[in-house]
């Protein structure tokens, strides 16, 4: 038997998002979501998780999307005060470790304070998987006794993992009907699955804040509609 979480990524951004992903929790097969702390919408997607209770809860640590949460921090910031982009991050000026320690736990603590339990960590943009940044992320998971998703079949170094494997091929062109019907000829039994996805109703603040748009309403017809075989579980 394969176990599978299937976690909707980007809870928090927009009302369509936060909405997409509880459809894809009540009437489909999400069982998981990470939230933005940072975002606007989420004491919406806060009040939803409360609603349903039975929805794992994550925290989407955020580098890449949006304003910081603290405000000492410069090297993470662009001149107009927003995280830079994924590209600047690489390019430009070194970010600080201290910064982004200080930032990923202030987005840490916002969710404790909600009274909810979190389920893991994960990352906007996969961005806890760098290397660079591994040190920061294993204080973070041992300071909150919370466990990281992988990168791929990478775990993070002395870190607990959410799964054995994360796959993050369900995403733009892999985005297909058949796609968790073919899950169970990759894997042997006994193992657990993470599957990354972005169920979403379109709104204007996701069109004009993300570039994935259209496809994540073709996630969430897949995600309500699919039929897992009877080999997969979910977890």
């Amino acid at each position: 038997m394969i176990k599978l979480i299937v976690n909707a990524d980007d809870f928090g951004l927009s009302p369509g998002v936060n909405h997409g992903i509880i459809d894809g929790y009540k009437y489909g097969i999400v069982n998981s979501t990470s939230m933005m702390m940072n975002m606007d919408w989420i004491e919406h997607a806060v009040q939803l998780a409360k609603d349903h209770q039975n929805l794992r809860v994550g925290i989407h640590l955020v580098l890449t999307c949006g304003r910081p949460l603290t405000k000492n921090a410069s090297t993470l910031v662009n001149e107009h005060g927003s995280f830079k982009s994924l590209s600047e991050l690489g390019s430009k000026a070194k970010a600080s470790l201290t910064e982004i320690e200080h930032e990923w736990s202030a987005q840490i603590e916002r969710f404790l304070k909600t009274g909810l339990k979190p389920s893991h960590l994960d990352s906007h943009h996969h961005i806890h998987t760098l290397k660079e940044l591994e040190p920061v992320v294993k204080y973070l998971s041992k300071k909150f006794a919370l466990p990281v998703r992988r990168n791929g079949i990478i775990p993070i170094d002395g870190v607990e993992s959410t799964a054995d494997i994360s796959l993050f091929d369900f995403y733009g062109d892999g985005v297909k009907e058949d796609y968790f019907d073919k899950l169970s000829s990759h894997f042997e039994d006994g193992i657990t699955a993470e599957i990354m996805c972005h169920p979403a109703y379109l709104d204007n603040i996701l069109l004009n804040m993300s570039s994935y748009t259209f496809k994540r309403l073709t996630e969430l017809e897949i995600l309500t509609s699919t039929k897992l075989p009877e080999n997969i579980i979910l977890l």
